[in-house]
């Protein structure tokens, strides 16, 4: 039996205020394409379907067409939740779904696997949907449930009671942060709270293999435990990331072999660091004017409508920030703070421009200018 193992495809997210709903229908249409050349069989979808719990008509139009295109293939889909969607929306269409495609939302049915035959008899695939403490607690009423990890366990623990009661081969598919991954900054909302709810890798064993989503990038954490990652890059963190999917295949015995498999990447994401007029000059940077951009800015001072003129070069700039060079060791104190602190006029004022200018205090020029208007400040209201 052939496997794609592919999560995490958050349906419906924006990139720095742009769509990506273009971008996922052409690769989740690549995706289908080598289900198709490759001969897959199954194809397991880890979580994160759609980005958030209220999805637009049109995320599930691209939804729709990628089950429907994968089932015209012969492969079958099994397919679970992740802490984007929402479960109960998401598997309300469940029992509506052609036959071979699998939506497991409900908590209630895992230890309950779908079983798919190859010619060396069966596989059982248990999904194990996004599990919410507070909410798998009146599910199993009898478990410890105070974390995350509880609940895999828990969860896991039907799996083996089961798996040991028919025998065979077994594949997981789960959606949790687990093992030493970390995650994404700003894409993978916080699941944790201190190390509670990192789910540890031994409380995977046992099956054949373990498909996880909610990394964004591709991870094995042993040979037959492995996340795939997202199939588009939601965030420049992302950039050096590749984007794909595992090819799984398992023979009669288990897992014979893991193959990566590349998917395309409709527009590169590339940071740019300098002054804005070397961004704006720089012959060398040409082959990056049809990437998404982060610019990096390092002029002394913020420039002028800095976005504007990116875009004339750059039409795909999507975020600026501001680094003035030498600003790595500057006061990292908050204005507030420096504004309690200040003990005088001119003080606060030349603690501003150190906030705004990334530590760079007034010159000699400006403190005098500075000085100047102060003492006129308080001279009309010491007539006042």
């Amino acid at each position: 039996m052939r496997i794609l193992h592919t999560s995490d495809w958050h349906i419906g997210r924006t990139f720095h205020g742009y769509s990506t709903l273009d971008a996922l229908r052409g690769v989740l249409g690549a995706l289908v394409g080598e289900v198709r050349r490759r001969d897959v069989d199954v194809v397991v979808v880890a979580g994160d379907v759609f980005d958030t719990g209220t999805p637009a008509a049109s995320c599930y139009t691209v939804l729709t067409d990628a089950l429907r295109e994968i089932g015209a293939t012969g492969a079958r889909i099994v397919l679970t939740s992740g802490n984007h969607d929402n479960a109960a929306r998401l598997g309300f269409t469940a029992p509506l779904l052609r036959d071979g495609i699998h939506v497991i939302t409900d908590p209630r049915a895992v230890g309950a696997p779908v079983t798919i035959d190859d010619a060396h008899g069966p596989v059982h695939f248990y999904g194990i949907p996004y599990l919410e403490p507070a909410i798998v607690r009146s599910v199993w009423p009898g478990a410890e449930l105070r974390t995350q990890e509880h609940a895999i366990r828990h969860a896991m623990g039907l799996v083996n009671a089961d798996r040991a009661e028919r025998g065979g081969r077994s594949v997981v598919v789960s959606h949790c942060f687990a093992g030493d991954v970390e995650p994404t900054a700003g894409v993978e909302r916080e699941i944790r709270q201190g190390t509670l709810d990192v789910v540890p890798l031994a409380d995977f064993g046992g099956p054949d293999y373990v498909a996880l989503g909610h990394i964004h990038g591709r991870s094995r954490l042993a040979e037959n435990v492995r996340y795939s990652g997202a199939p588009l890059h939601y965030s420049f963190g992302e950039g050096g990331k590749p984007r794909g999917a595992w090819i799984v295949d398992i023979g009669a015995d288990g897992v014979e072999g893991v193959e990566w498999m590349d998917l395309p990447v409709p527009r590169r994401l590339t940071t740019l660091r300098g002054p804005l007029d070397d961004l704006l000059t720089d012959e060398r940077l040409a082959p990056h004017e049809g990437d998404w951009v982060c610019a990096v800015l390092t002029d002394p001072n913020p420039p002028l409508e800095p976005m504007r003129k990116l875009k004339a070069r750059f039409p795909h700039c999507a975020t600026v920030r501001i680094a003035p060079e030498g600003g790595a060791d500057a006061d990292r104190r908050t204005f507030r703070e420096r504004v309690e602190s200040a003990r005088s006029d001119g003080e606060l004022v030349d603690d501003f421009l150190a906030h705004v200018r990334g530590g760079r205090r007034a010159t000699d020029a400006e403190r005098e200018i500075i000085g100047d208007v102060v003492s006129t400040r308080e001279g009309a209201e010491a007539r006042a």
